[in-house]
């Protein structure tokens, strides 16, 4: 690794375990950002009934295209700076809010969702859209991510994108809004409190989730949609792991490569 990326790892590191997040910019060209604005677009046609906030990861192990991105390099080598060389998917999710009606995301802690033993997963959130204060970025409270889970509470009130919210007081005053540009990447400790508004404003907000585990980590659900993990890296540890997709023009969003 160059001094220069020696310098970017120790700072996000760094970041990372003092605040419990970090950002890294511009790391998604324009190239593949216009593939993947290219795919939310198909999959919303594709599954019409499904709210632009939840395209989730039960469609991520019949998609070529989103495993091809989730799997790209330069993601892979910031999620091994969290979590180590054995590397395997466990989730991923966009969260697409449209313009003026795109719903908030209540105040949570990923970890609280999911079923994994023990919790070690690093989250990165790719922006494939510019995310500011006006169309509903992300909000987290630096420092909680030394806290306990949280268990979950259901909020009827308001219509959110997960119907929950964590079952305890949050100090908002404390909140840090993520301003991201497109391409760029955030990465969050599965701990930390987050949420962000609705989007009030005349631009999409749309960002992927991508959820990685070293493959030490256990997932105990074979329930959708927790049966779509994929090896990536290293050694493959003790899950079991879905094949990669062969590419069908018939049945897939079509990309650069996907024929080769």
């Amino acid at each position: 690794m160059s001094p220069e990326l020696t310098e970017v790892a120790d700072r996000a590191i760094g970041e990372y375990e003092d605040v419990g997040y970090t950002i890294f910019r511009r790391v998604i060209d324009d190239d593949l950002l216009g593939e993947t604005n290219g795919h939310v677009e198909w999959l919303q046609e594709q599954h019409p009934d499904v709210p632009p906030e939840r395209l989730g990861t039960e469609f991520v192990r019949d998609d070529p295209f989103w495993l091809r991105l989730v799997s790209d390099p330069r993601l892979l080598n910031i999620a091994e700076l969290f979590i180590g060389p054995d590397i395997a998917l466990f989730a991923s999710h966009y969260i697409s809010k449209p313009p003026r009606s795109g719903k908030p995301v209540l105040w949570h802690q990923d970890g609280s969702y999911w079923p994994l033993e023990p919790m070690a997963v690093v989250s990165l959130w790719l922006a494939v859209d510019d995310s500011n204060e006006n169309n509903g970025c992300m909000k987290v409270i630096p420092g909680s991510h030394r806290d306990e889970l949280s268990s979950l509470r259901e909020n009827t009130t308001t219509e959110s994108v997960l119907g929950s919210e964590a079952d305890r007081d949050v100090d908002e005053s404390k909140a840090v809004s993520l301003v991201l540009a497109a391409g760029d990447v955030e990465v969050h400790h599965p701990n930390i409190m987050h949420s962000s508004d609705a989007n009030r404003s005349e631009h999409r907000r749309c960002g992927l989730t991508i959820r990685y585990i070293p493959t030490s980590t256990k997932i105990v659900s074979d329930e959708q949609p927790w049966n779509s993990a994929f090896h990536f890296r290293g050694r493959p540890g003790v899950n079991q792991y879905q094949p990669w997709p062969q590419f069908d023009p018939a049945r897939h969003f079509r990309f650069a490569g996907a024929d080769v």
